[in-house]
């Protein structure tokens, strides 16, 4: 446990706000800040970013290409996701680097 608390003392945030994007289980993310006493603001702003972003994401899709592309969300939306946070990451994983 207190390997944990120090992963999620570190990562947090960022852990929070992959949650709230990918097909990771969010209630797990949400209990544990909570369990390890994750400052409110920095959960806040993870939840409200993550999940818009997420959502926001569908609906603009499904408003762009209406029903014809809902069934390929139900059927890909897993993967989309972790291929997302991945690109994410190496992006800034990158950006790192070559400052």
């Amino acid at each position: 446990m207190a390997q944990i608390k120090q992963w999620y003392d570190q990562w947090g945030f960022w852990g929070n706000l992959t949650a709230a994007v990918t097909p990771i289980p969010y209630k797990v993310f949400t209990i544990a800040s909570g369990a390890f006493h994750f400052s409110f603001g920095g959960f806040l702003l993870a939840s409200l970013l993550g999940r818009s972003l997420r959502f926001f994401v569908v609906a603009t899709l499904l408003y762009w290409w209406g029903p014809s592309i809902k069934a390929f969300i139900d059927r890909y939306f897993n993967g989309c996701a972790w291929a997302f946070m991945i690109l994410l990451v190496a992006g800034f994983l990158v950006l790192k680097i070559l400052r």
